[in-house]
């Protein structure tokens, strides 16, 4: 009977190191979304997590992917298959970007540093935001894998104009213009948690912090979280680290239109994104206004509820851009899967953020590399089952719509 026994099963080694031991567990971003839960204060997580409102678009995000099936084709060699393609003229090992991100040490004291050199292990762009906790400089000298930048239009054009050097400087080879934050969605979590800019800290928050004392000891064992780029600027007009988020915050330009991305290309001589694209109309701008790649992208859900989702606008937008400028699919990406899918109806590359900072607070930069190679992994397995060799091969005839 011993013997029987044996020749089925396998007991499974004790791991003695507990972030291996963790992401053993963590075999989906599902899994990870809540080993982070678990590992958070509450209002953190519900920063990363949360969106607009009734968070209708942000599930929807999700939920475009899960209308669309696959139509496999079968006996077709697939012993050898390709991941690599071409964005913005760099090649990249897998058509996926890694999203700017704002407060990303919220989620692990390393922040943004992790997220780049895991980024540059896996051969893949890492956008760097405005908004980082780790300067443009920093981040340069941890990473020399491509790297893109994200500004936003703020009233003192001087400031924009300094931090577009500075990338430029320090190697950045992209920008991405974020274009859907004339105002600041309602984002309902935050507000109940007081996960506001500045955030406002009361009891609850206190002792959500006691009850999550392996965050508190990272967090509190580590220098500030400020803005890092803008820091100096806000120093200016503000005293303390809390008065000078808020100067940051009061600073963004409602007036951004058409007309300043010919004030951007006239300081910036590599490529540009528009990021926050969410129309075919604005598609067609785009080109117009001569960028050189679009990101279709509601925010993740964190701007306006109802939105459309990105992976909806796909199809429609690449008939009629007809190649003039990349598209990434920026929302809702959850699976290697999804990247087929997107590729499938006609983007160029999907660009991720919540998984990434799920991995980030589950288990560090290890956890970052978990969630990579997860996308990488399950990009490949899709393509062999589709009977998809390369990039290249991922047509339109392999994924349908469901029937409503």
């Amino acid at each position: 009977m011993y013997e029987t026994f044996r020749s089925v099963v396998r007991f499974r080694k004790f791991e003695l190191d507990p972030v291996a031991r963790r992401l053993r567990t963590a075999v989906t971003v599902e899994d990870l979304r809540k080993i982070a839960k678990r590992r958070l204060p509450r209002s953190v997580f519900d920063y990363i997590d949360g969106g607009a409102e009734d968070e209708r678009s942000m599930a929807n995000n999700v939920a475009g992917f899960e209308r669309i099936e696959f139509k496999p084709n079968v006996l077709r060699d697939v012993s050898e298959l390709d991941t690599h393609t071409t964005l913005l003229g760099k090649r990249i090992s897998m058509p996926l970007v890694l999203a700017p991100t704002g407060y990303t040490r919220l989620t692990h004291s390393e922040g943004e540093l992790s997220v780049a050199r895991s980024a540059e292990r896996a051969e893949i762009p890492y956008s760097l935001s405005t908004m980082s906790t780790r300067s443009i400089e920093e981040v340069a000298a941890v990473s020399s894998g491509l790297k893109w930048f994200q500004v936003y239009t703020w009233k003192d054009r001087g400031l924009v104009k300094e931090l577009v050097e500075r990338a430029a400087a320090a190697g950045y080879e992209a920008l991405w213009l974020t274009v859907d934050l004339a105002v600041l969605g309602s984002r309902e979590r935050d507000l109940r948690r007081g996960m506001i800019i500045p955030p406002e800290i009361g009891p609850a928050m206190i002792v959500d912090g006691i009850l999550h004392p392996a965050w508190t000891l990272d967090f509190i064992r580590h220098e500030p979280v400020v803005f890092a780029n803008v820091v100096d600027h806000a120093a200016e007009h503000a005293t303390d680290t809390m008065s000078q988020a808020k100067h940051v915050m009061q600073n963004f330009d409602q007036r951004l239109s058409w007309s300043d991305i010919e004030w951007l290309r006239s300081i910036w001589s590599g490529p540009i994104v528009l990021k926050g694209i969410q129309t075919v109309d604005d598609a067609l701008r785009s080109v117009d206004a001569g960028v050189q790649g679009i990101g279709l992208s509601n925010h993740g859900g964190r701007q306006l509820d109802d939105a459309p989702s990105p992976i909806e606008l796909v199809e429609p937008v690449a008939q009629a851009v007809q190649g003039r400028v990349a598209i990434i699919c920026d929302g809702g990406i959850r699976r290697g899967s999804d990247i087929v899918k997107a590729i499938a109806l006609g983007a160029d590359a999907c660009s991720i953020g919540r998984p990434y900072l799920f991995g980030a607070a589950a288990a560090g930069e290890r956890g970052v590399d978990h969630v990579l190679q997860f996308f990488r992994e399950g990009l490949e397995r899709t393509m062999a089952l589709t009977g998809r060799r390369s990039i290249a091969e991922i047509d339109r005839e392999v994924v349908r719509w469901k029937r409503q």
